[in-house]
Protein backbone atom coordinates (compact mmCIF):
# COMPACT_ATOMS: atom_id res chain seq x y z
CA UNK A 1 0.00 0.00 0.00
CA UNK A 2 0.89 3.45 -0.95
CA UNK A 3 0.00 6.25 1.06
CA UNK A 4 -0.82 9.93 -1.28
CA UNK A 5 0.77 12.87 -0.45
CA UNK A 6 -1.23 14.99 -2.86
CA UNK A 7 -4.65 16.54 -2.65
CA UNK A 8 -6.65 15.22 -5.22
CA UNK A 9 -9.43 18.31 -4.92
CA UNK A 10 -6.73 20.48 -6.19
CA UNK A 11 -6.32 17.97 -9.49
CA UNK A 12 -7.16 20.57 -12.45
CA UNK A 13 -10.42 18.27 -13.13
CA UNK A 14 -11.82 20.71 -10.90
CA UNK A 15 -11.36 23.68 -13.39
CA UNK A 16 -12.48 21.48 -16.08
CA UNK A 17 -16.45 21.20 -14.53
CA UNK A 18 -15.72 17.67 -13.15
CA UNK A 19 -17.04 16.79 -9.85
CA UNK A 20 -14.31 16.36 -7.38
CA UNK A 21 -13.85 15.63 -4.20
CA UNK A 22 -13.75 17.20 -0.98
CA UNK A 23 -12.97 14.75 1.98
CA UNK A 24 -12.53 11.17 1.90
CA UNK A 25 -12.58 8.85 0.39
CA UNK A 26 -12.91 7.69 4.60
CA UNK A 27 -12.59 3.16 4.60
CA UNK A 28 -14.77 2.76 7.69
CA UNK A 29 -16.58 -1.03 7.92
CA UNK A 30 -14.59 -4.00 6.88
CA UNK A 31 -15.43 -7.47 7.84
CA UNK A 32 -14.42 -10.82 5.72
CA UNK A 33 -16.82 -9.65 2.91
CA UNK A 34 -17.86 -6.00 3.16
CA UNK A 35 -16.43 -2.65 3.11
CA UNK A 36 -18.16 1.03 3.61
CA UNK A 37 -16.22 4.44 1.98
CA UNK A 38 -17.57 7.88 2.84
CA UNK A 39 -17.15 10.76 0.75
CA UNK A 40 -17.86 14.36 0.47
CA UNK A 41 -18.03 15.91 -2.40
CA UNK A 42 -18.18 19.41 -4.44
CA UNK A 43 -21.45 19.11 -5.30
CA UNK A 44 -24.14 16.44 -6.27
CA UNK A 45 -23.53 13.49 -8.29
CA UNK A 46 -23.13 9.86 -8.20
CA UNK A 47 -19.76 8.02 -6.32
CA UNK A 48 -19.10 4.72 -7.80
CA UNK A 49 -16.48 2.35 -6.24
CA UNK A 50 -14.81 0.21 -8.35
CA UNK A 51 -11.87 -2.92 -6.91
CA UNK A 52 -9.07 -5.26 -8.40
CA UNK A 53 -11.41 -8.23 -7.32
CA UNK A 54 -14.56 -6.96 -9.96
CA UNK A 55 -16.24 -5.79 -7.08
CA UNK A 56 -18.40 -2.51 -7.66
CA UNK A 57 -20.86 -0.39 -6.17
CA UNK A 58 -22.47 2.88 -6.86
CA UNK A 59 -24.76 5.58 -4.98
CA UNK A 60 -26.16 9.36 -5.58
CA UNK A 61 -24.77 12.13 -3.07
CA UNK A 62 -27.09 13.78 -0.59
CA UNK A 63 -26.77 17.40 0.51
CA UNK A 64 -27.06 19.56 3.85
CA UNK A 65 -25.86 22.63 4.03
CA UNK A 66 -24.35 23.35 0.58
CA UNK A 67 -22.13 19.86 1.21
CA UNK A 68 -23.02 16.60 -0.52
CA UNK A 69 -21.98 12.90 0.88
CA UNK A 70 -22.27 9.41 0.32
CA UNK A 71 -21.35 6.15 2.12
CA UNK A 72 -20.79 3.76 -0.84
CA UNK A 73 -21.18 -0.26 0.42
CA UNK A 74 -19.59 -2.95 -0.95
CA UNK A 75 -20.37 -6.66 -0.54
CA UNK A 76 -19.30 -9.92 -1.80
CA UNK A 77 -15.47 -9.27 -1.60
CA UNK A 78 -13.16 -12.16 -0.96
CA UNK A 79 -11.92 -13.20 2.98
CA UNK A 80 -8.42 -12.18 3.37
CA UNK A 81 -7.58 -10.70 0.68
CA UNK A 82 -5.65 -6.77 -0.17
CA UNK A 83 -8.00 -5.30 -2.61
CA UNK A 84 -7.25 -2.26 -4.48
CA UNK A 85 -10.07 0.49 -5.00
CA UNK A 86 -10.73 3.93 -6.83
CA UNK A 87 -13.09 6.20 -6.18
CA UNK A 88 -15.27 7.34 -9.31
CA UNK A 89 -17.56 10.49 -9.59
CA UNK A 90 -20.12 11.09 -12.31
CA UNK A 91 -22.73 9.41 -13.91
CA UNK A 92 -22.86 7.24 -16.99
CA UNK A 93 -22.15 9.86 -19.18
CA UNK A 94 -19.08 11.45 -18.02
CA UNK A 95 -17.50 10.49 -15.33
CA UNK A 96 -13.73 10.15 -13.74
CA UNK A 97 -11.03 8.38 -10.71
CA UNK A 98 -10.81 11.00 -8.46
CA UNK A 99 -8.58 8.57 -5.99
CA UNK A 100 -6.23 7.22 -5.43
CA UNK A 101 -4.44 10.33 -7.28
CA UNK A 102 -2.16 9.31 -10.44
CA UNK A 103 0.56 7.08 -9.78
CA UNK A 104 -0.46 6.37 -6.04
CA UNK A 105 -2.36 3.29 -5.16
CA UNK A 106 -5.54 2.63 -2.40
CA UNK A 107 -5.84 -0.94 -0.94
CA UNK A 108 -8.44 -2.45 1.66
CA UNK A 109 -7.59 -5.40 3.39
CA UNK A 110 -10.46 -7.95 4.14
CA UNK A 111 -10.80 -9.76 7.50
CA UNK A 112 -9.44 -13.29 7.88
CA UNK A 113 -10.87 -15.74 10.03
CA UNK A 114 -8.58 -16.98 13.17
CA UNK A 115 -5.98 -13.66 12.29
CA UNK A 116 -4.74 -11.49 14.90
CA UNK A 117 -6.31 -8.55 15.71
CA UNK A 118 -5.07 -4.83 15.97
CA UNK A 119 -6.68 -2.02 17.12
CA UNK A 120 -4.80 1.20 17.00
CA UNK A 121 -6.18 4.16 19.33
CA UNK A 122 -6.08 7.47 21.09
CA UNK A 123 -7.82 10.84 21.36
CA UNK A 124 -7.56 14.60 21.46
CA UNK A 125 -6.14 15.48 18.34
CA UNK A 126 -6.22 19.38 17.28
CA UNK A 127 -6.12 20.05 12.91
CA UNK A 128 -3.49 22.73 13.08
CA UNK A 129 -1.07 23.30 11.03
CA UNK A 130 2.36 21.52 10.41
CA UNK A 131 4.38 24.95 10.45
CA UNK A 132 7.45 25.37 12.25
CA UNK A 133 5.18 27.24 14.67
CA UNK A 134 2.92 24.42 15.60
CA UNK A 135 5.33 21.87 15.88
CA UNK A 136 6.93 24.07 18.45
CA UNK A 137 3.25 24.76 20.24
CA UNK A 138 1.85 20.97 19.86
CA UNK A 139 4.29 19.07 19.02
CA UNK A 140 4.38 16.01 16.10
CA UNK A 141 0.69 14.55 14.72
CA UNK A 142 0.96 10.75 15.70
CA UNK A 143 -1.81 10.54 12.71
CA UNK A 144 0.96 11.77 10.40
CA UNK A 145 3.64 9.19 11.97
CA UNK A 146 1.16 6.46 11.78
CA UNK A 147 0.68 7.24 8.14
CA UNK A 148 4.16 7.15 7.31
CA UNK A 149 4.59 3.47 9.58
CA UNK A 150 1.95 2.10 7.72
CA UNK A 151 3.03 3.28 4.29
CA UNK A 152 6.51 1.56 4.74
CA UNK A 153 5.88 -1.76 6.83
CA UNK A 154 4.22 -4.99 5.64
CA UNK A 155 0.19 -4.50 4.75
CA UNK A 156 -0.41 -7.08 7.30
CA UNK A 157 1.15 -5.61 10.22
CA UNK A 158 -1.24 -2.05 9.89
CA UNK A 159 -4.16 -1.83 12.34
CA UNK A 160 -6.88 -3.97 11.36
CA UNK A 161 -8.65 -0.81 12.72
CA UNK A 162 -7.98 3.11 13.83
CA UNK A 163 -10.41 3.92 17.00
CA UNK A 164 -10.60 7.63 17.56
CA UNK A 165 -11.89 8.27 21.01
CA UNK A 166 -13.32 11.56 21.15
CA UNK A 167 -11.89 15.20 20.16
CA UNK A 168 -12.02 14.89 16.94
CA UNK A 169 -12.28 18.17 16.44
CA UNK A 170 -12.08 21.62 19.38
CA UNK A 171 -15.55 23.23 18.17
CA UNK A 172 -14.48 25.90 21.54
CA UNK A 173 -10.79 25.93 20.43
CA UNK A 174 -10.26 26.13 16.80
CA UNK A 175 -6.88 26.24 15.14
CA UNK A 176 -5.93 29.99 14.61
CA UNK A 177 -6.17 29.31 10.89
CA UNK A 178 -10.01 28.45 11.33
CA UNK A 179 -10.21 31.44 13.73
CA UNK A 180 -9.18 33.68 11.43
CA UNK A 181 -11.45 31.87 9.28
CA UNK A 182 -14.82 32.35 11.64
CA UNK A 183 -14.06 35.88 12.13
CA UNK A 184 -14.09 37.15 8.53
CA UNK A 185 -16.90 34.46 7.81
CA UNK A 186 -18.85 36.38 10.70
CA UNK A 187 -18.20 39.97 9.60
CA UNK A 188 -19.66 39.08 6.10
CA UNK A 189 -22.47 37.79 7.79
CA UNK A 190 -23.46 40.62 10.34
CA UNK A 191 -22.12 38.77 13.21
CA UNK A 192 -24.59 35.59 12.83
CA UNK A 193 -22.81 33.18 9.97
CA UNK A 194 -25.29 30.52 8.71
CA UNK A 195 -27.93 31.11 11.48
CA UNK A 196 -30.48 28.63 11.37
CA UNK A 197 -34.08 30.66 11.50
CA UNK A 198 -35.08 30.16 15.68
CA UNK A 199 -32.13 28.00 16.05
CA UNK A 200 -30.41 30.38 18.38
CA UNK A 201 -28.45 33.73 17.71
CA UNK A 202 -24.77 34.08 18.56
CA UNK A 203 -22.99 36.84 21.22
CA UNK A 204 -19.84 37.37 22.79
CA UNK A 205 -19.38 34.31 24.52
CA UNK A 206 -19.06 31.76 21.36
CA UNK A 207 -17.66 34.79 19.34
CA UNK A 208 -14.26 32.44 19.27
CA UNK A 209 -16.48 29.08 19.09
CA UNK A 210 -17.59 26.71 16.29
CA UNK A 211 -21.51 27.00 15.95
CA UNK A 212 -23.19 25.18 13.16
CA UNK A 213 -22.67 22.86 10.49
CA UNK A 214 -20.47 24.99 7.82
CA UNK A 215 -18.50 26.13 10.70
CA UNK A 216 -18.04 22.39 11.63
CA UNK A 217 -17.45 21.34 8.04
CA UNK A 218 -13.82 23.41 8.59
CA UNK A 219 -12.20 21.61 10.97
CA UNK A 220 -13.16 18.22 9.79
CA UNK A 221 -11.58 19.64 6.47
CA UNK A 222 -8.55 20.30 8.63
CA UNK A 223 -8.35 17.37 10.75
CA UNK A 224 -8.97 14.88 7.95
CA UNK A 225 -7.73 17.25 4.96
CA UNK A 226 -4.05 16.83 5.60
CA UNK A 227 -2.77 14.43 2.83
CA UNK A 228 -0.77 12.08 4.91
CA UNK A 229 -3.83 11.72 7.28
CA UNK A 230 -5.82 11.45 4.58
CA UNK A 231 -4.34 8.80 2.67
CA UNK A 232 -4.33 6.74 6.04
CA UNK A 233 -7.71 6.82 6.70
CA UNK A 234 -8.69 6.03 2.94
CA UNK A 235 -6.19 2.17 3.84
CA UNK A 236 -6.94 2.04 7.70
CA UNK A 237 -11.04 1.22 8.72
CA UNK A 238 -11.55 3.46 11.19
CA UNK A 239 -14.67 4.07 13.81
CA UNK A 240 -15.07 7.02 16.11
CA UNK A 241 -17.19 8.42 19.36
CA UNK A 242 -17.25 11.70 20.56
CA UNK A 243 -16.30 13.66 23.28
CA UNK A 244 -17.05 17.05 25.20
CA UNK A 245 -14.57 19.38 22.86
CA UNK A 246 -16.70 17.68 19.64
CA UNK A 247 -19.12 20.02 21.36
CA UNK A 248 -17.80 22.33 24.13
CA UNK A 249 -15.83 21.35 27.30
CA UNK A 250 -17.16 20.14 30.52
CA UNK A 251 -19.92 19.45 28.11
CA UNK A 252 -22.52 17.20 30.04
CA UNK A 253 -20.61 17.59 33.21
CA UNK A 254 -23.12 18.06 36.00
CA UNK A 255 -26.36 19.41 36.23
CA UNK A 256 -25.05 22.93 36.92
CA UNK A 257 -23.42 22.83 33.88
CA UNK A 258 -26.03 22.06 31.89
CA UNK A 259 -28.90 23.56 33.68
CA UNK A 260 -26.47 27.27 32.76
CA UNK A 261 -25.23 26.39 28.98
CA UNK A 262 -28.89 25.67 27.70
CA UNK A 263 -30.14 28.60 28.87
CA UNK A 264 -27.84 30.48 26.67
CA UNK A 265 -29.34 31.96 23.41
CA UNK A 266 -26.84 30.20 21.19
CA UNK A 267 -26.90 26.63 22.47
CA UNK A 268 -29.88 25.21 20.19
CA UNK A 269 -27.52 26.53 17.47
CA UNK A 270 -24.74 24.68 18.58
CA UNK A 271 -26.63 21.42 19.02
CA UNK A 272 -27.93 21.80 15.54
CA UNK A 273 -24.23 22.36 14.04
CA UNK A 274 -22.83 19.94 16.39
CA UNK A 275 -24.53 16.57 16.40
CA UNK A 276 -25.37 17.34 12.55
CA UNK A 277 -22.32 17.32 11.77
CA UNK A 278 -21.43 14.51 13.95
CA UNK A 279 -23.98 12.06 12.82
CA UNK A 280 -22.54 12.99 8.93
CA UNK A 281 -18.81 12.74 9.41
CA UNK A 282 -18.50 10.34 12.40
CA UNK A 283 -21.29 8.52 13.55
CA UNK A 284 -22.63 6.77 10.19
CA UNK A 285 -19.79 5.42 8.84
CA UNK A 286 -19.42 4.02 12.66
CA UNK A 287 -22.58 1.76 11.55
CA UNK A 288 -22.17 -1.89 9.85
CA UNK A 289 -24.06 -2.24 6.08
CA UNK A 290 -27.16 -3.88 8.13
CA UNK A 291 -27.01 -1.08 10.69
CA UNK A 292 -26.83 1.71 7.99
CA UNK A 293 -29.68 0.14 5.94
CA UNK A 294 -32.27 -0.09 8.93
CA UNK A 295 -31.07 2.97 10.31
CA UNK A 296 -34.61 5.85 10.25
CA UNK A 297 -32.77 8.81 10.32
CA UNK A 298 -30.16 7.68 7.33
CA UNK A 299 -33.60 6.76 5.56
CA UNK A 300 -35.79 10.22 5.91
CA UNK A 301 -32.26 11.96 4.59
CA UNK A 302 -31.98 10.13 1.77
CA UNK A 303 -35.56 10.10 0.68
CA UNK A 304 -35.62 13.86 1.66
CA UNK A 305 -36.82 15.68 -1.91
CA UNK A 306 -34.21 18.66 -0.75
CA UNK A 307 -31.22 19.96 1.16
CA UNK A 308 -33.67 22.29 3.12
CA UNK A 309 -35.61 19.14 4.07
CA UNK A 310 -32.59 17.43 5.34
CA UNK A 311 -31.49 20.04 7.12
CA UNK A 312 -35.03 20.19 8.94
CA UNK A 313 -34.71 16.52 9.54
CA UNK A 314 -31.23 16.58 11.05
CA UNK A 315 -32.03 19.78 12.88
CA UNK A 316 -35.07 18.12 14.34
CA UNK A 317 -32.70 14.75 15.16
CA UNK A 318 -30.00 16.58 16.41
CA UNK A 319 -32.44 19.11 19.37
CA UNK A 320 -34.06 15.50 20.53
CA UNK A 321 -31.03 13.65 20.76
CA UNK A 322 -29.59 16.62 23.28
CA UNK A 323 -33.29 16.64 24.89
CA UNK A 324 -33.92 13.26 25.46
CA UNK A 325 -30.35 11.50 25.27
CA UNK A 326 -32.44 8.20 24.86
CA UNK A 327 -33.78 9.18 21.32
CA UNK A 328 -30.08 8.38 20.15
CA UNK A 329 -27.83 5.84 20.23
CA UNK A 330 -24.45 7.03 19.79
CA UNK A 331 -22.54 3.56 20.94
CA UNK A 332 -22.27 0.62 18.62
CA UNK A 333 -20.70 -2.74 18.41
CA UNK A 334 -18.11 -4.43 16.43
CA UNK A 335 -16.77 -8.45 16.23
CA UNK A 336 -13.28 -8.07 14.72
CA UNK A 337 -12.48 -12.33 14.92
CA UNK A 338 -12.94 -13.35 18.28
CA UNK A 339 -12.99 -9.74 19.40
CA UNK A 340 -16.00 -7.80 20.37
CA UNK A 341 -15.58 -4.33 20.33
CA UNK A 342 -17.68 -2.32 22.11
CA UNK A 343 -17.90 1.63 21.91
CA UNK A 344 -19.89 3.39 25.00
CA UNK A 345 -21.28 6.85 24.48
CA UNK A 346 -19.77 8.00 27.83
CA UNK A 347 -21.24 11.62 27.23
CA UNK A 348 -24.29 12.29 26.12
CA UNK A 349 -26.30 9.68 27.79
CA UNK A 350 -25.74 10.21 31.32
CA UNK A 351 -28.44 10.97 34.01
CA UNK A 352 -26.75 13.76 35.74
CA UNK A 353 -29.93 14.15 38.35
CA UNK A 354 -27.59 14.34 41.64
CA UNK A 355 -29.87 11.83 43.50
CA UNK A 356 -28.37 8.94 41.28
CA UNK A 357 -25.85 10.40 38.78
CA UNK A 358 -24.49 7.44 36.51
CA UNK A 359 -22.83 8.01 33.37
CA UNK A 360 -25.21 5.73 31.36
CA UNK A 361 -28.84 6.22 31.54
CA UNK A 362 -30.78 2.97 32.20
CA UNK A 363 -31.57 2.57 28.29
CA UNK A 364 -28.14 3.02 27.53
CA UNK A 365 -26.79 0.49 30.51
CA UNK A 366 -28.88 -2.39 29.71
CA UNK A 367 -28.18 -2.45 26.21
CA UNK A 368 -24.28 -2.06 27.32
CA UNK A 369 -24.69 -5.25 29.49
CA UNK A 370 -27.04 -6.84 26.71
CA UNK A 371 -24.34 -6.71 23.99
CA UNK A 372 -21.37 -7.35 26.38
CA UNK A 373 -23.55 -10.70 27.70
CA UNK A 374 -24.78 -12.31 24.36
CA UNK A 375 -21.78 -13.09 22.87
CA UNK A 376 -18.80 -15.39 23.30
CA UNK A 377 -16.06 -13.50 21.72
CA UNK A 378 -12.97 -13.92 23.63
CA UNK A 379 -11.57 -10.77 24.14
CA UNK A 380 -14.07 -7.80 25.23
CA UNK A 381 -12.70 -4.87 24.69
CA UNK A 382 -14.47 -1.42 25.76
CA UNK A 383 -14.33 1.94 24.04
CA UNK A 384 -14.81 4.65 26.06
CA UNK A 385 -13.84 8.48 25.78
CA UNK A 386 -13.20 8.41 29.35
CA UNK A 387 -10.87 5.91 31.50
CA UNK A 388 -12.83 3.24 33.96
CA UNK A 389 -9.75 3.05 36.03
CA UNK A 390 -7.93 6.71 36.02
CA UNK A 391 -4.57 6.69 37.71
CA UNK A 392 -5.30 5.77 41.66
CA UNK A 393 -4.88 9.40 43.48
CA UNK A 394 -7.00 10.95 40.71
CA UNK A 395 -9.54 7.88 41.01
CA UNK A 396 -10.02 8.82 44.71
CA UNK A 397 -10.06 12.43 44.11
CA UNK A 398 -13.36 12.04 42.15
CA UNK A 399 -14.85 9.71 44.53
CA UNK A 400 -14.22 11.90 47.33
CA UNK A 401 -15.44 15.00 45.03
CA UNK A 402 -18.76 12.95 44.11
CA UNK A 403 -19.56 12.35 47.74
CA UNK A 404 -19.19 15.63 48.79
CA UNK A 405 -21.08 17.13 45.89
CA UNK A 406 -23.65 14.63 46.90
CA UNK A 407 -24.17 15.96 50.41
CA UNK A 408 -21.92 14.43 52.19
CA UNK A 409 -20.37 17.30 53.85
CA UNK A 410 -23.28 19.00 54.05
CA UNK A 411 -25.34 21.28 51.78
CA UNK A 412 -22.41 24.04 51.80
CA UNK A 413 -20.07 22.03 50.68
CA UNK A 414 -21.84 20.60 48.29
CA UNK A 415 -21.79 23.35 46.63
CA UNK A 416 -18.43 23.87 46.72
CA UNK A 417 -18.56 20.11 45.23
CA UNK A 418 -20.08 20.96 42.48
CA UNK A 419 -17.77 23.94 41.11
CA UNK A 420 -14.48 21.81 41.79
CA UNK A 421 -15.96 18.87 39.85
CA UNK A 422 -16.32 21.49 36.70
CA UNK A 423 -13.27 23.35 37.51
CA UNK A 424 -11.07 20.19 37.86
CA UNK A 425 -12.83 18.12 35.23
CA UNK A 426 -13.91 15.41 37.68
CA UNK A 427 -16.05 14.08 36.07
CA UNK A 428 -14.84 10.38 34.83
CA UNK A 429 -16.78 6.69 35.69
CA UNK A 430 -14.56 7.22 39.37
CA UNK A 431 -17.21 10.38 39.79
CA UNK A 432 -20.24 8.28 38.25
CA UNK A 433 -19.88 5.49 41.24
CA UNK A 434 -22.89 3.83 40.36
CA UNK A 435 -21.87 3.15 37.21
CA UNK A 436 -18.45 1.98 38.39
CA UNK A 437 -19.84 -0.34 40.45
CA UNK A 438 -21.84 -1.43 37.86
CA UNK A 439 -19.21 -1.84 35.44
CA UNK A 440 -17.18 -4.03 37.88
CA UNK A 441 -20.47 -6.26 38.29
CA UNK A 442 -21.09 -6.72 34.56
CA UNK A 443 -17.16 -7.35 34.63
CA UNK A 444 -17.90 -10.12 37.87
CA UNK A 445 -20.93 -11.63 35.49
CA UNK A 446 -18.09 -12.28 32.73
CA UNK A 447 -15.77 -13.84 34.26
CA UNK A 448 -17.73 -15.94 36.63
CA UNK A 449 -18.88 -17.99 33.23
CA UNK A 450 -17.99 -21.31 33.02
CA UNK A 451 -15.79 -20.30 29.19
CA UNK A 452 -14.86 -16.39 31.32
CA UNK A 453 -13.51 -14.57 28.28
CA UNK A 454 -9.68 -14.32 27.88
CA UNK A 455 -9.51 -10.52 28.60
CA UNK A 456 -11.23 -7.84 29.76
CA UNK A 457 -9.90 -4.26 28.16
CA UNK A 458 -10.52 -0.93 28.32
CA UNK A 459 -9.23 1.42 25.73
CA UNK A 460 -9.85 5.29 26.32
CA UNK A 461 -8.34 8.53 26.18
CA UNK A 462 -9.49 12.30 27.08
CA UNK A 463 -6.80 12.94 30.25
CA UNK A 464 -3.57 13.86 27.82
CA UNK A 465 -1.79 11.23 29.34
CA UNK A 466 -1.21 7.83 28.67
CA UNK A 467 -0.89 4.83 30.82
CA UNK A 468 -1.08 1.17 30.65
CA UNK A 469 -2.99 -0.17 34.06
CA UNK A 470 -3.20 -4.16 34.95
CA UNK A 471 -6.52 -4.83 37.35
CA UNK A 472 -8.09 -7.45 39.22
CA UNK A 473 -11.95 -7.81 40.82
CA UNK A 474 -11.97 -7.52 44.70
CA UNK A 475 -12.35 -10.54 46.62
CA UNK A 476 -13.06 -12.53 43.68
CA UNK A 477 -9.83 -14.28 41.79
CA UNK A 478 -10.10 -14.26 37.89
CA UNK A 479 -7.11 -16.34 36.80
CA UNK A 480 -8.27 -16.95 33.35
CA UNK A 481 -9.17 -13.24 32.31
CA UNK A 482 -6.77 -10.43 31.75
CA UNK A 483 -8.26 -7.38 32.93
CA UNK A 484 -6.60 -3.98 31.79
CA UNK A 485 -6.60 -0.51 31.58
CA UNK A 486 -4.93 1.48 28.32
CA UNK A 487 -5.05 4.85 27.96
CA UNK A 488 -3.72 6.53 24.99
CA UNK A 489 -3.88 10.41 24.71
CA UNK A 490 -3.03 13.19 23.22
CA UNK A 491 -2.86 12.08 19.39
CA UNK A 492 -1.66 16.32 19.37
CA UNK A 493 -2.63 18.04 22.11
CA UNK A 494 -0.28 17.86 25.15
CA UNK A 495 -0.85 18.94 28.57
CA UNK A 496 0.03 21.64 30.26
CA UNK A 497 3.52 21.07 32.51
CA UNK A 498 2.29 21.68 36.03
CA UNK A 499 -0.77 19.44 35.15
CA UNK A 500 1.78 16.65 34.22
CA UNK A 501 3.63 16.98 37.41
CA UNK A 502 -0.33 16.01 39.18
CA UNK A 503 -0.46 13.05 36.76
CA UNK A 504 3.16 11.97 37.98
CA UNK A 505 2.45 12.08 41.78
CA UNK A 506 -0.82 10.30 41.27
CA UNK A 507 0.24 7.02 40.88
CA UNK A 508 2.98 7.62 44.38
CA UNK A 509 1.67 5.19 46.99
CA UNK A 510 1.42 8.06 49.57
CA UNK A 511 -0.48 10.09 47.15
CA UNK A 512 -3.02 7.29 47.04
CA UNK A 513 -3.01 6.56 50.40
CA UNK A 514 -3.85 9.91 51.18
CA UNK A 515 -6.67 10.49 48.48
CA UNK A 516 -8.09 6.96 49.59
CA UNK A 517 -8.34 8.25 53.33
CA UNK A 518 -9.87 10.89 52.07
CA UNK A 519 -12.67 9.51 49.82
CA UNK A 520 -13.36 7.21 53.03
CA UNK A 521 -14.07 10.33 55.19
CA UNK A 522 -16.69 11.76 52.99
CA UNK A 523 -18.50 8.53 52.67
CA UNK A 524 -17.14 6.40 49.65
CA UNK A 525 -17.29 2.75 50.15
CA UNK A 526 -14.43 0.33 49.08
CA UNK A 527 -14.18 -0.08 45.24
CA UNK A 528 -14.60 -3.39 43.85
CA UNK A 529 -11.81 -3.08 41.83
CA UNK A 530 -8.22 -3.11 42.66
CA UNK A 531 -5.09 -1.97 39.93
CA UNK A 532 -1.88 -0.05 39.57
CA UNK A 533 0.14 1.86 36.51
CA UNK A 534 2.18 -1.14 35.10
CA UNK A 535 3.62 1.30 32.60
CA UNK A 536 3.38 4.84 32.01
CA UNK A 537 2.26 7.74 32.48
CA UNK A 538 3.58 9.33 29.50
CA UNK A 539 2.47 13.25 28.15
CA UNK A 540 4.05 13.01 24.69
CA UNK A 541 1.65 13.09 21.27
CA UNK A 542 1.16 9.03 20.34
CA UNK A 543 -0.35 6.14 19.77
CA UNK A 544 -1.33 2.97 21.37
CA UNK A 545 -2.32 -0.85 19.87
CA UNK A 546 -3.81 -3.45 21.37
CA UNK A 547 -3.19 -6.62 19.50
CA UNK A 548 -5.27 -9.86 20.19
CA UNK A 549 -3.51 -13.07 18.65
CA UNK A 550 -5.59 -16.17 20.10
CA UNK A 551 -5.88 -16.15 24.29
CA UNK A 552 -3.10 -12.91 24.20
CA UNK A 553 -3.08 -10.11 24.52
CA UNK A 554 -0.30 -7.29 24.11
CA UNK A 555 0.17 -3.45 23.73
CA UNK A 556 2.43 -0.85 21.81
CA UNK A 557 2.86 2.21 23.05
CA UNK A 558 4.24 4.86 20.79
CA UNK A 559 5.43 8.33 20.84
CA UNK A 560 5.18 11.21 17.65
CA UNK A 561 8.71 12.92 17.26
CA UNK A 562 10.24 15.36 14.58
CA UNK A 563 13.00 13.89 12.83
CA UNK A 564 16.30 15.59 11.65
CA UNK A 565 14.74 15.51 8.42
CA UNK A 566 11.60 17.70 9.78
CA UNK A 567 8.86 14.67 9.19
CA UNK A 568 6.74 13.26 11.50
CA UNK A 569 7.39 9.59 12.62
CA UNK A 570 6.71 7.22 15.34
CA UNK A 571 9.13 6.23 18.10
CA UNK A 572 8.68 2.76 20.15
CA UNK A 573 8.35 3.72 23.57
CA UNK A 574 6.62 0.18 25.46
CA UNK A 575 5.76 -3.05 24.13
CA UNK A 576 4.65 -5.73 26.74
CA UNK A 577 2.52 -9.18 26.83
CA UNK A 578 -0.41 -8.35 29.14
CA UNK A 579 -1.34 -11.72 29.49
CA UNK A 580 0.67 -12.58 32.12
CA UNK A 581 -2.71 -12.02 34.74
CA UNK A 582 -3.26 -9.43 37.25
CA UNK A 583 -0.55 -7.18 39.54
CA UNK A 584 0.85 -9.23 42.44
CA UNK A 585 0.23 -6.02 44.50
CA UNK A 586 -2.42 -3.35 43.02
CA UNK A 587 -2.06 0.19 44.07
CA UNK A 588 -5.74 0.07 45.35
Amino acid sequence: MTLAHTDPSRHDRTDRGAPALVLGPLLRFVDKSRATIWVETDRATAVRIDTSVGVSAQTDTWGVGGHHYAIVVLEGLPADTQVDYSVVLGDDTGSDAVWPPDGEQCRLRTAAVGADVTIAFGSCRRGDTYDEESLGRIGADALVGLAHRVNTEAPQRRPDLLMLLGDQVYADDPSPEILARLHRHRAQTGGQGGAVPGRGALDDEVADEICDLEEYTWLYAESWGTPEVRALMAAVPSCMILDDHDLRDDWNSSMDWRRTVTAAPWWPRRVVGAFTSYWIYQHLGNLSPESLAADPVYAAVRGAATDTEREQILADFALRADAEPDSARWSFVRDLGTTRLIVIDSRCSRDLDPERRTMLDDTEWQWLRTVATETDARHIVFGTSLPYLMLPALHHLEQWNEAVAQGAWGPRAAKLGEKLRLELDLEHWAAFDNSFDAMADLVGDLTSRATPPASVVWLSGDVHCSYVAEAELVGRATPDTTLCQLTMSPFRNPLERPVRAVNRIAVKAPMVKLMRALAKRAGAGPSPMSWKATAGPWFDNGVMSLTVSGERISVRVEHAFVDDDGAQRLSQTHVADLTAGPPSSAAQ
